[in-house]
């Protein structure tokens, strides 16, 4: 199954998200059905996450919280992995301006539509978290700043909606929501690395969650904000299906058992 004009496979898709194509005999992907698969899919993984969310906040993020704070010590080991989202964040404004830069100065290359989706993904996600972290107002797990109420300092513990300031800001978590809107995309564009997209998240998260930074409600919440706002960045950035820059690796690769596909323009 073949997409129009670019001679590369689409995934598979059951009938309801495919339209026969007559003129190659096989299935053509019809975008509207496409669009409104990802909307559904979405909308579904954040019933998921409000029911895992509800579920570590009864039962979960305390006894996890107190947990850490009683019997894991601080370590770099675990806090290295949760510096490195901050960096990606003060980056994203830059590439994303030098892949704008580079696209109007050359365009027509591939490569440029993955560099514009890396960014765009990462400050979309962040301004949605920003705005959930305001409508949710979440107490933290432990005094960082200003004094802040805390579960492990005063037993202060739950959701605030509606209240701004620092101490209001645990959920859903920043630093898993920049990771993994980046890996959302890494993880369509170059499916032989996700081995290491999924090391990346983990070691972000375990980080995260050992040193008391976050509960674990909001590093669940911030892995699906990052997933989904990916998810769509990656629809809509990349031209044609994002499958393709997949399927650029196997062109790519070398497979004397594999017939070669058919050369696109780039």
């Amino acid at each position: 199954m073949r997409s129009a004009g670019t001679g590369l496979p689409h995934p598979a898709l059951p009938p309801v998200l495919a339209l026969p194509d007559t003129r190659s005999g096989g299935w053509a992907i019809d975008p509207l059905n496409r669009n409104r698969s990802l909307v559904v899919r979405s909308g579904l993984a954040l019933l998921v996450c409000a029911l895992l969310v509800t579920l570590c906040y009864f039962f979960v993020d305390r006894p996890v919280a107190w947990f850490v704070h009683d019997h894991v010590p601080s370590s770099p080991l675990l806090v290295g992995p949760t510096l490195v989202p901050p960096v990606l964040w003060r980056l994203a404004p830059w590439v994303l301006i030098l892949a704008v830069l580079w696209r109007a100065w050359q365009p027509g290359r591939r490569a440029q539509a993955v560099v514009l989706a890396l960014p765009m993904s990462l400050i979309v996600a962040v301004a949605i978290k920003d705005q959930l972290k305001w409508c949710f107002g979440r107490y933290w797990p432990e005094t960082w700043a200003h004094d802040n109420p805390s579960l492990i300092q005063n037993g202060a513990y739950g959701f605030h909606p509606f209240h701004s300031g620092v101490a209001y800001e645990s959920f859903p978590s920043g630093h898993t929501t920049i990771i993994f809107s980046l890996i959302s995309v890494a993880w369509i564009v170059w499916p032989r690395w996700r081995w290491l997209w999924a090391l990346a998240a983990a070691s972000v998260i375990v980080g995260l969650i050992g040193s008391d930074y976050h509960f674990t409600g909001d590093v669940v919440a911030g892995a699906f904000l990052g997933s989904i706002t990916g998810a769509f960045v990656a629809r809509f950035a990349l031209p044609g299906s994002a499958t393709a820059y997949a399927n650029e690796e196997v062109r790519n690769k070398p497979d004397s058992t594999r017939p070669a596909l058919p050369h696109t323009s780039r």
